[in-house]
């Protein structure tokens, strides 16, 4: 992995280098800083003085350059629309193709600017990140706040582009516009009359990529694979590219995806029937809380060892999480003939040990091209929505009774059954079609021989030693280098320790954790308590609560179209995490049963807005929690992902719990009881979020 800085100077265009971030001199400043505030030599207040005039000296900088070679761009366009005018009066193919390739050359031009606009971007956003963390107080809060919503505000230039959609437009137009005429259709077809005609040339196609990673545009493929949370960097190296195109396999993935949709069906198969095998087996309905909540608590343990282990490898963890599945099902199963509530608990304790999600979002991260990460993550969410909606309905079709030999197989059992059989073939199609990828290390090794050669170990031991004495820009080019060197090993290192990890946590990080563990806590209570809450107030039977679970699930794509698509490309962010955030709240305020009768339309009307806007709300938080997460924990055991999933299975274990003790004392004020805690940390999670909402611009 290399630094930031190092990966400026290989990418950036020579001829604009000075008009580039400065980030060798600010890192340098920061430093500085550091050492005057350790020694007493500066105070604070001089030193975000200080440092926001360097960073709007270095932004103003940006924004001039960028102005005008927007402006060189609209002249050249505004010569280019002169040629174009007169065609449409003398046609003549040869021309027309000319000025083709005269806008395509425009939209290369528009592209190595919006790559400068991108670097000096991630530039910024880094330096800002490192002062936080280097001088422990939220400088990024204080300057995007006066700067970014000022109404002279440069610093929008740089991470809004204002006005280069105007010349994408004159692109689009023009390129359009020629189409039509080339091939002589007879009628005029407008971009503007008629928004969904998009003309498919390459150029725009990468333009409008590369907007959309500019201005987080988005489309509903990239906002469902949000969902992922497969961190990676943010310039990667053509090398790094290199490696991972070499140990994608498609077949593998496929696997992958696979686990991960049997994975969520095996948790949500026996929510509509937990409460009735409890009864079944003398014990209090409520303690379906415990039996749901048992897979998460193990599922807390086995991220961990699982994460570790796919250092290492990735086909023996799937293996090992398919055996141990198998075994948690069948004993799920055979608790009912045995009449033993603690085997039915093993045997779930077993089905959250073979948890293999952590392994899921790795292999994503590591093992997919680029190219192909945002479609394998919108994948792997994908799955576990289909898997969230087929395990109740599952649960549904199950309600049949009979005997095979000595076993019981009834609506209870029949779903580990269906279960260990699913796992079962599973393993065997992994053990035959899985391709493990070469580790890490040995790809490197491989990428290494193969791009310099036996040749290079000849010149490492004929080269000539290096001069005791050098002048000083040798000297200080030597330096910059051995820094460099040493602030990419530091990146490179991977995050082994939990203590490491908390570290790297800044506070804007924390309120993100908060906040994905409020969203799964709130889903947890409306999915968990279905059975009881339905049966309580509705005698509902346990076809009608699958059917009520399935639909909840099959919600989670057409909501992340519609986000996608339209409301995410409208607002930013910050702005859609904090709505969505108020509409849990307001969901979970309409769930409660004060005073009048409790209706199915309020029951289901309520659920229904508190589970869509976490849906909504897990995308965007887990994207922002990937922009605001050190690039350290990309990789290593306690990666991004790991405390994405230790903090919502936490969440789970916790609302399983409260709904347990709750029904315990009182099954009438189950209801409230629960939605109680689930409200107040609601509530708690939109003060943080507004309290950290400029760290999020």
């Amino acid at each position: 992995m290399v630094g930031y800085g190092k990966k400026l100077r290989e990418l950036q265009i020579q001829e604009w280098k000075g008009y580039y971030i400065n980030y060798k001199l600010m890192k340098k400043k920061v430093k500085r800083y550091v050492e005057q505030l350790e020694v007493g030599a500066q105070n604070r207040h001089n030193v975000l003085r200080d440092f926001s005039m360097l960073l709007d000296n270095q932004i103003e900088k940006i924004v001039l350059f960028l102005l005008e070679q927007q402006g060189v761009l609209a002249h050249r366009l505004s010569d280019i629309g002169k040629e174009h005018h007169t065609l449409f009066q003398q046609p003549n193919s040869i021309k027309i193709s000319e000025v083709q390739e005269a806008y395509r050359d425009v939209g290369r031009d528009l592209l190595r600017l919006l790559h400068f606009v991108e670097m000096n971007a991630i530039g910024l956003r880094k330096i800002l990140k490192k002062i936080d963390k280097r001088f422990g107080y939220k400088f990024t809060d204080y300057y995007v706040k006066t700067r970014a919503n000022h109404p002279y505000s440069q610093l929008r230039q740089v991470f809004r582009q204002v006005g280069i959609g105007a010349v994408v437009g004159v692109l689009s137009h023009g390129l359009a516009d020629l189409q039509d005429l080339q091939q002589c259709q007879g009628s005029y077809i407008s971009i503007y009359d008629q928004p969904s005609y998009t003309h498919q040339d390459p150029v725009l196609k990468s333009i409008k990529e590369a907007v959309g990673r500019l201005s987080n545009s988005t489309n509903f493929l990239q906002f469902l694979g949000r969902h992922a949370f497969t961190m990676q960097e943010e310039l990667p190296s053509p090398s790094e590219d290199q490696i991972v195109d070499e140990r994608y396999h498609f077949m593998s993935l496929l696997l992958n995806l696979a686990n991960t949709f049997l994975y969520m069906v095996n948790t949500y198969i026996i929510v509509p029937t937990a409460d009735n095998y409890t009864l079944n087996l003398g014990a209090a309905a409520s303690v379906c809380g415990v039996v749901i909540g048992t897979m998460a608590v193990a599922q807390m343990f086995s991220s961990v060892y699982f994460s570790a282990w796919s250092n290492r490898s990735y086909l023996r963890p799937l293996v090992f999480s398919s055996i141990v599945l198998l075994i948690g099902n069948t004993l799920y199963a055979l608790a009912f003939d045995m009449n033993s509530i603690v085997v039915l608990l093993i045997g779930r304790l077993f089905c959250g040990l073979g948890s293999a999600r952590a392994i899921n979002r790795r292999y994503i991260s590591d093992c997919v091209p680029p190219k192909l990460r945002m479609q394998a993550s919108a994948g792997f969410v994908s799955a576990s929505a289909l898997g969230m909606a087929c395990g109740p309905a599952l649960a549904c079709l199950l309600q049949t009774d009979f005997r095979i030999y000595k076993f019981t197989m009834n609506q209870d059992t029949l779903p580990g059954w269906v279960m260990s059989l699913s796992w079962l073939i599973y393993l065997l199609w992994l053990w035959i079609c899985f391709k493990e990828p070469a580790h890490e290390n040995e790809a490197n090794l491989v990428l290494y021989e193969a791009t310099t050669g036996p040749a290079v170990h000849v010149a490492v031991e004929n080269e000539p030693t290096q001069p005791l004495l050098m002048n000083s820009e040798e000297k200080e080019q030597d330096e910059e280098g051995e820094e460099e060197n040493d602030n990419a090993e530091e990146t490179k290192k991977p995050v082994t320790s939990i203590v490491v990890a908390y570290k790297l946590l800044t506070p804007s990080v924390k309120v993100q954790l908060f906040v994905y563990f409020m969203l799964k806590y709130a889903m947890e209570i409306v999915l968990a308590e279905s059975s009881l809450i339905t049966e309580y107030y509705f005698i509902w039977s346990t076809s009608n609560v699958s059917i009520f679970l399935a639909c909840l699930g099959l919600t989670v794509l057409p909501v992340n179209i519609i986000v996608g698509n339209y409301i995410s490309n409208m607002f930013e962010e910050r702005q859609v995490l904090l709505t969505s955030e108020i509409m849990v709240c307001i969901g979970l305020l309409l769930s409660f049963h004060i005073m009048i009768p409790y209706s199915v339309t309020q029951y289901v009307g309520s659920a229904l807005l508190t589970f869509v806007s976490a849906e909504v709300l897990e995308g965007v938080n887990l994207s922002l929690l990937s922009k605001v997460m050190s690039s350290r924990l990309s990789r290593g055991t306690f990666n991004g992902g790991l405390l994405s999933t230790e903090a919502g299975t936490l969440a789970r274990v916790i609302a399983d719990g409260t709904i347990t003790i709750s029904g315990y004392f009182s099954e009438s004020n189950l209801l409230n009881t629960t939605l109680l805690p689930a409200l107040l940390i609601c509530i708690s999670s939109i003060i943080a979020t507004c309290y950290s909402y400029n760290s999020l611009y």
